[in-house]
């Protein structure tokens, strides 16, 4: 049985604080945990024997806030932190009055995203979401 739980809670501080720490202050937006509006889909999980963590978020920059892509993120016990890469996840954020077809591709993008955490997780054969 695996240590690894999702954890649906709000994103965890550590993930924003070890990425300024590594790539500098303000470089991380999409991972700040005093933002109230978080941008969704996203997903976390946590080891709970080794304090490791995993999460999955949209991940854009200052100046275009549209174009985003989906992140994975994984925090090894000992710090750091890791960006894994789970190949073409680009997508246009859609805003309330935008065509469905801009969510379904988010929601396409998120899931590829997802599965490769889970790939990276638990193994290959448990990519469904």
């Amino acid at each position: 049985m695996s240590a690894w739980r999702r954890y649906d809670s709000h994103l965890m501080p550590v993930f924003h604080e070890r990425f300024e720490k590594r790539w500098g202050q303000g470089t991380a937006p999409f991972l700040d945990p005093e933002a109230h509006e978080a941008p969704l889909p996203r997903a976390q999980w946590i080891n709970v024997d080794t304090g490791a963590a995993l999460a999955v978020v949209p991940v854009w920059t200052a100046e275009d806030n549209q174009h985003r892509s989906f992140g994975v993120f994984y925090l090894p016990p000992a710090g750091d932190i890791w960006v894994l890469r789970p190949g073409f996840t680009e997508y246009l954020e859609p805003s309330a009055d935008e065509a469905e077809q801009l969510v379904g591709l988010r929601n396409d993008a998120f899931r590829k995203a997802v599965a490769h955490a889970k790939d990276f997780l638990f193994g290959p054969e448990t990519s469904v979401f």
